[in-house]
Order: structure tokens, then sequence, then C-alpha cells
């Protein structure tokens, strides 16, 4: 007599490292599984993502079925990944060069996820003092890294900062993710790529989103490269809780519901004014909020 699907001998919990070509590979800490989905998800349209805590029910030869999907904790939409527990935004000092407001959306992303930014700043050997002056109106609000590959700058402390936690690394295309974990994962040999001449940005080396596995443990996601990201639906008046540097001021203002913007008596415009708050972080708070008010909303 053979077993159903959901008879609880057959069933084994595990996370999905990997989907490709319509298969999901599943460890659950001792084997890989490479599974399909069972007929219902697909009915019921359901979406299973790399990150994903699921239930398989097992078949021969490393083989199984996925029939259910765990509850999630966090999901980001972009990179596609679910249950990350901290999010290691890369961005290059040089070649290519920072992207604030890129840096921005991806920060506000985490926020609205409830997880929990690292900033590392890689090419630290070639960062100029321009950069370094972006670089530290960050390290004034989020946790902030120096990283260089060539030199390894900042490489033990990325490496304990991974320790034990589900992360995932985001960022452009060229800023040296795949190569920074190359360098403190020796042997996995992500492949990598160069910065191109003519668009000054980097080429698309990650063509897909994998967990692996880390020596102490935890696990670590690469993702393809951005260079542009929505921002998440939010209402404006929601805006400056994702700048948390602005969010101390709040009930500060004249106006209850300050945007922050035109008002008379607002305690964020008045931090500005004396550098408690950096202006390059306010003026890309303006640009989002007229972004979000010339959404058309039914």
């Amino acid at each position: 007599m053979k077993k159903s699907l959901n008879s609880m001998e057959s069933l084994r919990q595990g996370i999905v490292v990997k989907a490709y070509s319509g298969y999901y590979y599943v460890q659950d800490g001792c084997e890989e599984f490479v599974c399909s989905l069972r007929g219902r998800f697909r009915h019921e349209k359901q979406q299973v993502v790399v990150g994903d805590r699921v239930e398989l029910a097992l078949r021969s030869n490393r083989a199984g079925v996925i029939v259910k999907v765990l509850p999630r904790c966090s999901l980001l939409l972009r990179p596609t990944v679910a249950n990350v527990e901290q999010a290691v935004i890369v961005f290059s000092v040089q070649q290519p060069e920072p992207d604030p407001g890129l840096l921005d959306r991806f920060l506000i992303t985490t926020f609205i996820n409830n997880i929990k930014p690292l900033i590392y700043f890689n090419k630290i050997d070639l960062a100029a003092g321009g950069i370094m002056e972006l670089v530290s109106c960050y390290q004034s609000v989020y946790p902030v890294m120096l990283t260089s590959t060539i030199t390894g700058t900042g490489l033990e402390e990325l490496s304990e900062s991974l320790r034990g936690k589900i992360s995932v690394f985001a960022g452009p295309s060229g800023v040296g993710k795949s190569t920074i974990l190359n360098a403190i994962l020796p042997g996995i040999k992500l492949k990598t790529g160069v910065i191109s001449e003519k668009l000054k940005r980097g080429k698309h080396t990650t063509r897909h989103v994998e967990l692996i596995p880390l020596p102490e443990g935890g696990m670590v996601a690469d993702t393809p490269g951005f260079s542009s990201l929505e921002l998440p639906d939010l209402r404006p008046e929601d805006l400056s809780c994702c700048f948390p540097e602005m969010e101390q001021y709040r009930g500060q203002c004249y106006f209850t519901g300050c945007l922050h913007d035109r008002e008379p008596d607002c305690a964020v415009k008045e931090a500005v004014g004396v550098g408690r708050i950096a202006e390059i972080r306010y003026q890309q708070y303006l640009r989002f909020l007229q972004e979000l008010k010339g959404r058309r909303r039914y």
C-alpha cells in the first residue's frame, strides 16, 4: 500500500536553497533533495521561493515533492528571497560610483520587511575624499563597514556578521558581491564580472538567487545585481518612518502629520539646518515624497 503525501512518516522539513527550471533544491541540514511542487500549488498560484521553509514528501534517490510552505517571517521581492534576517547591502565607492538614491530605496525596502540592513562600501582601496563624505552620512544612521578584497579590509568583520544568520547580499552589478563571497568562502568559486568601460556599470554575473551554507552556521544568498528599484507602496505621511534620523523627531513638529516639506515650525527641517540630519538624505527624502504623491490611487 502506497504512502499518502500527507503521511507523517514521509514528511521532512527543509529550506529551499535554489530554484531552477521548475525544480526546487531543499536542504534539511544533512542532505539536499531535488523537489517538484504538489499540484495544488499551481492551482492556488502559491509561489515557492528561495529561503522558504517547507515540508516535503520523500521519494527515492533524494527526490521529493513540496507539500507545504511554512509561515514566512519576511519576504523580499527584489531580490526574491524569504525568511531573511539581515541584508548586506553592497555598494562600491568607485567603479561603479555609488547611487545614493538606489541605496536609500533598498534601505526603505529592508525597513518595510523588518530586515536588519548592513551597509558595506566595497573597493575602499579606490576611495576619494568626496566619496568618504557620502559614506560618513550613512555611518551616523546605519551599521556601515568598509571592505576591500584587494587589501582584505573588513572581510573578517563581515564573516563574523554572517555567522548563524540567514543573510542576503544585494546591490548593483559590478560592486563586488560575488568577489567578496569568494574571498570569505574559499572554494565556492562564484562567477565574477568586470565593469563596462562604455556604460561605467557592472555586468550581471549571478543569474539566480541561491542560498549558500556557511561553514560556521547560517546561510547567505548571492543575488543578481540591479540598477533600479521601485519604492514600496507607502503613504506619503509614512515615508519619514523609513528614515531613522527623521523618525526620532516624530511628534516634535508644530503640525500633526507634518510631511517635513513646506510646513513651518518643522523639527526635521530644523535638524537639517543645524547638521543633525544629512542634507543629502533629506533631499532624497523629498524626491521620494514627490514620487509617492505622484502615484495615482484608486
